[in-house]
């Protein structure tokens, strides 16, 4: 359902996270290095602190619903984002990116994917508002996706990154240089101004994330109807992904069984899609075009304890039964890096 937040609330939820996203970029672009593992782990701690404390915020001014379907879809976001972070390890093997760059390359593609998904989010609230029946599409679309990513499962991840159509535009449209000038987007060669590789990455990294988003966006709409809690939600879980790069980047190949934790969540929220959609039915070929008195209404709390569950299960059962996977680490500093789309050294 979709909350009656008051107007001034939410506007100024968005001003303070689009300030912290700015400082966030600013601090990036000053001082880029390759933060340790304690940076890291209390940057970490910083966005899921400052997670809950919005959920404690949406207790208070909207009550307990609105701060219960916050906190689940942050934790289905963020989960599904943590296996996400194999394909930005691929992106960045693949474009050579300086190890002291990645944080500034994830910060801007991060920025690029909450722009995209904004629009995908505003797209699938008035698409829901108009057309209930779109729940039994989500609804196939996650028990689909589930049952893709249980048959992969743990398996061999030996894939290479492959550029979407936006970056072979970009790369054709405009003049690129193929090695990097520090932290510029633009430097000169042979006498004329021409880009840099990070502008391929700062797009590879954000419209990638944005395939992500078809699963992500209609699982957590699952979860709840209103689009500021679903934006704020992946705000949230974007916001704490790129420390958590530098965390897991190599300890991803020792969650082999997070893929059917994932599975379980998506299945779940997927199912839970098919009961709200024949409770709302208006279809005529089902049940008359009447709702459906017997589906039953599946509570938030309920929500939270299957994605908890699942995750942790998953977590367990890596960390101590999993065998590892192989996982490209992140790419070692280059002087003079590749040409991008070309594996590097």
């Amino acid at each position: 359902m979709t909350h009656e937040l008051p107007a001034a609330f939410q506007v100024a939820s968005l001003v303070a996270v689009v300030a912290i996203l700015l400082v966030d970029l600013a601090i990036v672009r000053r001082r880029p290095h390759v933060p340790s593992v304690r940076e890291s782990v209390t940057w970490v701690l910083v966005y899921v602190g400052l997670a809950l404390a919005f959920a404690g915020l949406l207790s208070v001014v909207g009550g307990a619903a609105p701060a219960g379907e916050f906190v689940a879809g942050w934790l289905t976001e963020y989960s599904l984002s943590v296996d996400n972070l194999f394909v930005f390890l691929l992106i960045m093997s693949s474009f050579a990116v300086p190890r002291e760059q990645q944080q500034r390359v994830l910060m801007v593609g991060i920025v690029v994917a909450l722009v995209l998904r904004g629009g995908f989010i505003l797209a699938g609230a008035a698409l829901i508002e108009r057309y209930t029946w779109v729940f039994y599409l989500f609804g196939a679309f996650l028990v689909w996706t589930a049952v893709k990513v249980a048959r992969e499962g743990a398996g061999d991840d030996d894939e290479e990154y492959s550029e979407n159509a936006v970056v072979r535009v970009v790369r054709r449209v405009l003049p690129m240089s193929s090695t990097y000038d520090g932290g510029n987007l633009r430097t000169e060669r042979d006498g004329r101004r021409v880009f840099t590789p990070l502008l391929v990455v700062f797009l590879a990294i954000g419209t990638t994330d944005v395939l992500f988003a078809f699963d992500s966006i209609p699982a957590i709409f699952g979860l709840t109807h209103d689009p500021f809690i679903v934006f704020t939600a992946n705000v949230f879980a974007l916001m704490g992904l790129r420390q958590l790069y530098f965390l897991l980047g190599g300890l991803l190949d020792t969650l082999v069984y997070l893929p059917y934790g994932l599975a379980a969540v998506l299945a779940f929220i997927g199912g839970k899609l098919v009961l709200e959609a024949l409770a709302t039915n208006t279809l005529g070929f089902v049940n008359g075009g009447e709702p459906v008195a017997w589906a039953p209404e599946v509570p938030t709390w309920l929500s939270l304890v299957v994605i908890a569950g699942a995750l942790g299960a998953a977590t367990v059962a890596s960390l101590v039964l999993g065998p590892r996977r192989s996982v490209a680490a992140p790419p070692a500093q280059h002087d003079d890096p590749p040409a991008p789309g070309r594996p590097g050294a």
